[in-house]
């Protein structure tokens, strides 16, 4: 697995007020990928000094609307690197939305004629992907103050194939931090590789858009949220840094290659399966998937008479195996189950959510190093997964008045989560919605709600390290971590009202409390780890139940992944509510 990089400051401008710390931050980033073990960094600058190209002539490196079109048009003209590579931009310095399309201003850019002198990102993304690279990464920190041309910044495309993190949303500005002599966007960028390991894509946006917030407020700068496009959805899970990658990363990786083949994305599946093993050449699994889903690509590719892919094949591990052959005429599979997101008809207008949530292994529970943690999380252990579907949302008094002919909750509104429910109401509603559409559903398993929760992360929220009331409903009379304090709202919100978890659920942290089916045991010891209910204990009847994920009333400090408190199950508050599972069925599979 290859990694290239081209990097560009710029600090001088012609046309353009100028700025202090936008060559410190492309400096750091180049001697972050040197220390990576980059095979190629190439490096623009004001103050870079040019270079010998490969065929013997001299390029220049000085950040001008020429040098830097030249460059792009030379070098990326011929395919350098293939499957499994990755090729990283990253650009600090001044940019502009202009006519639906993201510019990026050389050193000589006029802005009131963007057209002839700025670089249209969209041609950019283009010239890099010929380059072969599995992976095109786009950091740009291109939103700095441009004084009298305020309110252009850019951040709205998302390139097909690529991975493109921007350092603000496009009505925000992207400010510089004179404490540090950086940027925001890059302090984290590093901090997210260098101290908090960051090896997975979604691990990396997730943290660069936590903490650019963060360290904004610290140093007394305006707002600024770090906005990723990743196209398509799937590269979240890939790792871009093994040397950082965890075991987690490796399955999350895995997952996502089983979830590719059953969507027929062929090839996607073959590219992860190239990279699980580039990472890990003794995942003898691993060799036999790679050899299956690459029997279906080249049958396909024949079946079709389509021309072999131009790409660079980048070399795998050794291993001693037997390839598996693809017969000269192998007839077509049958049609592969489709495991997507639904929606279940409620009638009036009124439709239940459900995310597809692919199966998996991960830690349960929290270590004992995590803050505000207790024993009743412990021990930690692993868990496996089985695909399920899940609401995308707490149950909301809508859909609950809609099967059920009532309304329990305290906090009217349509929208928001129903509270004061039983467990056996709760159970009651699963029942009902089951007879209704001749699905199964039911409450999730604790293990369940915490693996669709975390979704791949290891942290105490989906967020990060730590959580603010602008993620979600808490009382924000009380901090966890090196938060500060924010609003205590009083009341339940309208689900979806924050921001989703990488599984494209909401509201796990924070709003209501929500019934699992497990009876309430106080530690893990000798519980299951196959994902299912822990029901032991349920022939009496009262037994405490599960409740998982914190509420509106609640600190941070409870809203955590991990955290669990029980209650009897003919207990009502308001703080309570739930959400529903459905497992997969051949109908829905569409099998």
């Amino acid at each position: 697995m290859a990694n290239w990089a081209w990097i560009v400051g710029i600090n001088d401008y012609r046309n353009l007020q100028s700025l202090k710390y936008a060559v410190a931050d492309a400096a750091a980033m180049r001697d972050y990928c040197q220390r990576a073990g980059f095979e190629q960094v190439f490096y623009f600058a004001d103050n870079a000094t040019g270079f010998t190209a490969a065929d013997g002539s001299w390029q220049e490196t000085k950040p001008t609307f020429g040098t830097l079109l030249s460059f792009l048009e030379d070098f990326f003209a011929a395919r350098s690197l293939g499957d499994g590579d990755n090729f990283w931009f990253f650009f600090s310095g001044h940019g502009l939305r202009h006519e639906g399309h993201d510019y990026l201003l050389p050193s000589d850019a006029n802005p009131s004629n963007v057209t002839r002198t700025g670089i249209p990102v969209y041609e950019l993304t283009a010239r890099l992907r010929a380059v072969g690279a599995d992976n095109v990464i786009l950091l740009l920190d291109a939103c700095r103050d441009l004084s009298d041309h305020s309110g252009y910044g850019i951040g709205d495309e998302a390139h097909q194939g690529v991975i493109t993190l921007y350092s603000c949303a496009p009505s925000e500005k992207s400010y510089e931090l004179e404490a540090l002599g950086r940027g925001a966007f890059t302090a984290a960028v590093l901090e997210a590789f260098e101290t908090q390991n960051c090896a997975t894509v979604e691990k990396f946006c997730r943290r660069v858009s936590w903490r650019v917030p963060q360290l904004n407020q610290q140093y007394g700068k305006p707002g600024q949220r770090p906005i990723a496009k990743v196209e398509p959805n799937t590269k979240n899970y890939l790792i871009l840094l093994p040397k950082l990658a965890t075991d987690q990363d490796l399955s999350r990786m895995r997952e996502c290659a089983f979830k590719a083949e059953i969507d027929g994305s062929w090839e996607l599946a073959k590219q992860l399966w190239r990279r699980v093993l580039m990472i890990d050449a003794s995942d003898s699994n691993a060799w036999e998937q790679y050899d299956r889903v690459l029997g279906k690509v080249l049958w396909l590719e024949k079946t079709l008479q389509l021309p072999p892919l131009p790409i660079l094949e980048t070399e795998l591990p050794a291993k001693s195996r037997i390839a598996t052959a693809v017969p000269k005429s192998q007839p077509p599979e049958p049609p592969q189950p489709k495991f997507e997101d639904f929606a279940v008809d409620l009638g009036s207008g009124v439709t239940l959510e459900l995310v597809a949530i692919p199966g998996g292994m991960f830690m349960m529970g929290a270590p004992g190093s995590e803050a505000k943690s207790l024993d009743r999380e412990r021990p930690q252990h692993q868990v496996t997964v089985q695909p399920l579907y899940l609401g995308r949302y707490a149950v909301t008094q809508a859909q609950y008045e809609a099967l059920m002919g009532e309304n329990p909750a305290h906090f009217k509104g349509q929208n928001r989560p129903v509270e004061q429910v039983y467990w056996d109401d709760a159970q009651n509603f699963c029942q009902y919605l089951s007879q209704r559409t001749e699905h199964q559903f039911r409450l999730p398993s604790e293990a369940e709600w915490e693996y669709a929760c975390r979704a791949g992360t290891t942290t105490p929220f989906y967020f990060g390290e730590t959580i603010t009331t602008d993620q979600a409903n808490y009382d924000g009379n009380y901090t966890y971590g090196n938060a500060s304090k924010g609003k205590y709202r009083e009341q339940t919100t309208d689900v979806g009202s924050f921001p989703p978890n990488a599984f494209g659920l909401y509201d796990m942290h924070g709003n209501v409390w929500e019934w699992c089916e497990d009876v309430y045991h106080d530690s893990y010891n000798s519980a299951p780890t196959d994902g299912s209910a822990w029901l032991e204990g349920s022939e009496n009847d009262n037994r405490s139940r599960v409740l998982r994920g914190g509420s509106w009333c609640g600190s941070p400090g409870v809203c955590r992944s991990a955290v669990r408190y029980s209650i009897t199950r003919d207990y009502i508050f308001v703080t309570v509510g739930f959400r529903v599972v459905c497992a997969p069925s051949r109908t829905l599979l569409g099998t």
